[in-house]
């Protein structure tokens, strides 16, 4: 496991967004864990994600031109994601969207710099993937190319078919989703941890109920 996904999860757990026990998902399902980035909420945990982020980013050496972030969670995403690429000497402009159309000013729904090229979506999780499609009807409809997704954690969980819900992105738009953790890499991370090794078998079980093919 590359340091900063084991670093990631460690920061994930320290803040509370990682949690461990029984919790009921949106799909009626008893998970062994829970992951809630909007607890990522002050400044400091912002910056390091934004920081973690562009470590994903760059190990997965992914072809972009910019950056764009889907209301509501990805406007602050995508923001701290380019300053942190940029302190790396990596400066890319970035866009996000408004739920509501402004019919005032400038007018219009996107905010930022124009979409063009390829572009790079950011969320949090994927789970039915709304928010995806969303982003890639807009960055179509401006002539822009959906270039792939970057999130923090891939459940690669199954949804109502045998495809996760980042399997299904792939199948219908042909585009790469990275994440800076995955479900295999927090079950590694618990096997190596005695205090936490207990969680391993009901992450496995789980796994082996609802895994994606």
């Amino acid at each position: 496991m590359p340091d900063f996904r084991q670093e990631f999860i460690e920061f994930a757990i320290s803040r509370n967004v990682l949690c461990f026990g029984e919790f009921k998902t949106k799909a009626g399902r008893l998970s062994p864990y829970f992951f809630n980035a909007g607890l990522f909420n002050d400044g400091d945990s912002l910056r390091k994600l934004g920081q973690f982020y562009a470590k994903a980013i760059l190990a997965a050496q992914l072809p972009f031109d910019m950056l764009f972030g889907p209301a509501y969670k990805g406007i602050p995403l995508v923001s701290a994601i380019v300053i942190a690429l940029a302190e790396r000497g990596y400066n890319y402009p970035f866009c996000f969207n408004r739920k509501e159309v402004k019919d005032h000013g400038e007018g219009g729904n996107l905010v930022g710099a124009p979409l063009a090229g390829r572009v790079l979506i950011v969320d949090d999780v994927i789970s039915a993937g709304v928010s995806v499609r969303e982003s890639v009807c807009h960055i179509r409809v401006s002539g822009a190319i959906p270039g792939g997704v970057i999130i923090a954690l891939d459940r690669m969980e199954r949804g109502d078919a045998e495809l996760s819900a980042t399997q299904e992105i792939h199948r219908a738009y042909g585009i790469q989703v990275t994440s800076i953790v995955n479900l295999n890499d927090i079950t590694n991370y618990l096997q190596e941890r005695k205090h936490l090794m207990h969680n391993v078998r009901a992450m496995e079980n789980y796994r082996a109920r609802y895994g994606a093919a």
